[in-house]
């Protein structure tokens, strides 16, 4: 039989997070510092496990490596992409990603091209979404001078923005923030600037100053996706953004819609509404905080009811 993979998440907890995972999602939290879900993680540092049918109890990675015929006989070493949920309740560190060549280099996993999409956002809230340096010796003399003011470009952001986040790019989402990201599945993160902010153990959280300056995009460039809009039954499909990395795609169901598969599997996050699931002639209820994995047997379903949903599949080569 086949079946959709419906995944227990693995929450962890940030000196910045907050309880808006429980609040608006009704997930179960040890602790009101709660930063993020990972919602489709087979990363070590946070594996989902699997809760339905023939693989319930079934962590992902042991899937990816134990049954690769789920996701189509997909090569490579690690399932490549992560899912997470972000809850900001104050701002995150200002960091960068290091791409894939650097990260495997020098830390032994990917790197991390990510994207996101505002869940909500209080007002006024904004991101740090690149910087103003013109060469790099520019770059380096301002992190090492704090010229923060004059470096950090800041954009305000609103429910419903979508940012693409390549490695090198520095960033930082603020306080009053909630978004879903979709990111290569690595956990390297280089932290430029902390605000002095100490850690649980009473010291300044380290800084990576060195590898940031290193992998640093100079000068940044906003990315420009070519976002996609098309009808799909009852449904509008938004494609935010298709490259090598993932494809990430926004679902506003409000009726009914077929999908056709086109990838080796699909990851959907319903982030608000209720419906219906229809595939190989079972029916499976849909939820707000739902996340699950449209494996390679299955090759078309049906969608019903008031969902929306954000989606994604690996990138194309």
């Amino acid at each position: 039989m086949s079946e959709p993979l419906f995944l227990q998440g693995v929450l962890q907890e940030k000196i910045w997070g907050g309880t808006k995972l429980r609040d608006v999602f009704g997930y179960d939290l040890d602790n009101d510092q709660t930063g993020e879900l990972w919602a489709i993680s087979a990363h070590p540092n946070g594996p989902a496990v699997v809760k339905n049918g023939t693989y319930a109890g079934r962590r992902l990675d042991e899937l990816w490596s134990e049954h690769r015929e789920l996701f189509g006989q997909a090569s490579g070493d690690v399932f490549p992409l992560l899912t997470k949920i972000i809850d900001a309740a104050q701002d995150l560190s200002v960091q960068v990603h290091p791409d894939d060549d650097y990260g495997l280099r020098n830390e032994g996993e990917l790197g991390k091209t990510e994207c996101w999409y505002i869940i909500d956002a209080e007002e006024d809230a904004e991101i740090v979404y690149g910087h103003h340096a013109k060469t790099r010796q520019e770059l380096e003399e301002m992190i090492a001078s704090g010229d923060w003011d004059h470096l950090l470009r800041r954009v305000k952001v609103k429910k419903g923005d979508f940012f693409y986040v390549p490695s090198g790019t520095i960033h930082a989402i603020g306080g009053g923030i909630m978004i879903l990201e979709t990111q290569q599945s690595s956990d390297t993160t280089y932290r430029v600037y902390d605000y002095d902010r100490k850690g649980t153990d009473g010291n300044p959280r380290p800084l990576h100053t060195k590898q940031s300056i290193e992998v640093t995009t100079v000068p940044h460039t906003d990315p420009e996706p070519a976002i996609h809009v098309e009808k799909q039954g009852d449904a509008t499909v938004t494609t935010l953004v298709d490259n090598s990395f993932f494809r990430v795609q926004e679902w506003l169901v409000d009726g009914k819609a077929q999908w056709v598969a086109d990838a080796p599997y699909t990851l959907i996050s319903v982030l608000d509404g209720g419906g219906t699931l229809f595939a190989d002639k079972h029916t499976y209820p849909l939820k707000k905080g739902d996340h699950l994995v449209m494996p390679n047997d299955i090759d078309n379903w049906i969608l019903d009811g008031e969902l929306h949903i954000i989606s994604s599949t690996p990138g194309k080569e």
